[in-house]
């Protein structure tokens, strides 16, 4: 795939719907897919392939027809399939497999406003009839432009990804420190705002957060494992500031450092 094909076609849009079941689809010769995942995960599979997770989106060309959706059995689901046609047929388009976005906010608004563009079938006219087909396509496109490229940006940026992971792992045996954004991101060699999107991505969490969680795990720890005093303990984790640890503390295990130690001394 890549943006000299989308540059060469025209994506005419079919179908959009809303699904939160396990099915198999078979995709017409000339329609193309794209599963949007708005909730949980999915396991998906074409012809002869083995499943993927899909956490965000999944392209379905037509020569991988059947796809096979599978819905976790202890979990729900929700996602969009998208059906379109491509102008001209005979033009080649290769998104296939999974998508990724950094965008999902921006592509729910868009499936939002396809899905009410679809749904408005009272139209007054021939030409708010048109404008509405102009639309769909143009919100597909964008779609498409965004998975294309953020999908891309991944992909080439495999050094980000491992950069990311060692820092991690830094701030993992490095807690006890005065660590700050700006300069995990420069060790990092990164801007601060693209350090926060990696983090946010790859763990779900702020790095303020993930900080302050860590710490306190690593507190826990050490209560379970010494005699150390609380104060004591607080200072080894990275906290300064003895209220400010057990205000922090109690936020994240729902007791105090004091209510913990006494649970741990009737075990």
């Amino acid at each position: 795939m890549s943006f000299q094909q989308l540059v060469s076609i025209i994506p005419v849009f079919e179908q959009v719907e809303s699904f939160t079941t396990a099915q198999t689809i078979v995709s017409p010769p000339d329609r193309h897919l794209i599963i949007v995942v708005l909730r949980g995960h999915l396991l998906i599979s074409g012809c002869n392939q083995e499943p993927v997770m899909v956490a965000q989106g999944f392209a379905c060309p037509p020569d991988h027809s059947p796809f096979t959706i599978q819905v976790p059995k202890t979990k729900t689901a929700e996602y969009i399939i998208i059906s379109y046609r491509i102008f001209p047929e005979n033009r080649s388009w290769t998104l296939h497999g999974p998508l990724r976005t950094f965008s999902e906010v921006k592509i729910k608004y868009m499936l939002d406003e396809l899905i009410r563009t679809t749904e408005d079938i009272d139209t007054p006219s021939e030409e708010a009839h048109l404008v509405q087909q102009v639309r769909k396509r143009l919100i597909l496109e964008r779609i498409l432009f965004i998975y294309l490229y953020e999908t891309q940006w991944t992909q080439e940026d495999k050094s980000s990804a491992a950069s990311m992971e060692e820092s991690l792992s830094y701030m993992n045996e490095h807690y006890m420190l005065k660590l700050t954004l700006p300069m995990l991101a420069e060790r990092a060699g990164m801007s601060v705002g693209h350090y926060t999107v990696l983090f946010k991505t790859l763990t779900g969490d702020t790095m303020s957060h993930y900080l302050r969680r860590l710490r306190i795990q690593k507190a826990k720890q050490m209560f379970q494992q010494t005699h150390l005093p609380a104060k004591e303990v607080a200072q080894l984790v990275g906290f300064m500031d003895y209220f400010h640890f057990s205000r922090t503390f109690k936020q994240e295990t729902g007791s105090s450092p004091t209510d913990f130690l006494k649970s741990l001394d009737k075990i």
